[in-house]
């Protein structure tokens, strides 16, 4: 794997710190797939287990969609995969493994269009009412990136041994 990756700032404001964490660990998950076959990226954890990386990459396109515009702008821009649950680990040949990075890339860059002009302070309701602000969402995403990315080493390593950040 070639880590091409940009560290987050030591020092910067809120805004620009919780941004450079979170493209960091996009470009953590992305890293994690690199030089991977298709059949590669769709293989499962286990035979009881439906996560594989290409899974994850699914998930997280759902996730920046559900999150920075589904809740944060109002428009309806989920479903990709799964409309409610864990489908984004299911049927992967459904769609081809190009086009579901494309659609990753594609998310990021318009999570990252959909908060650029909002103060961290701005608020929303979800669809169980709880008010959450634009920082949580930031935190929130750096959180749920760790996570999978933990799920994402462990993938790799099973796939072909490569281990690492």
């Amino acid at each position: 794997m070639i880590d091409d990756r940009v560290g987050p700032s030591a020092i910067g404001d809120e805004r620009q710190v919780l941004r450079e964490f979170l493209d960091y660990q996009r470009a953590t998950l992305a890293m994690k797939c690199q030089d991977l076959s298709d059949d590669e990226l769709r293989r499962t954890a286990g035979p009881t287990s439906s996560l594989s990386l290409l899974g994850l990459v699914r998930h997280m396109a759902e996730v920046e969609a559900w999150w920075f515009r589904t809740n944060l702008t109002g428009v309806p821009a989920h479903g990709f995969y799964a409309l409610d649950g864990d489908e984004d680990f299911d049927d992967l040949d459904t769609v081809p493994a190009e086009e579901v990075f494309a659609r990753f890339r594609s998310e990021c860059e318009l999570a990252d269009a959909a908060a650029a002009d909002l103060p961290l302070e701005t608020t929303f309701r979800t669809r169980r009412g709880r008010e959450l602000d634009l920082r949580w969402v930031y935190l929130h995403m750096i959180e749920e990136y760790a996570r999978h990315n933990g799920h994402a080493d462990l993938l790799r390593e099973r796939i072909d041994g490569v281990t690492g950040d």
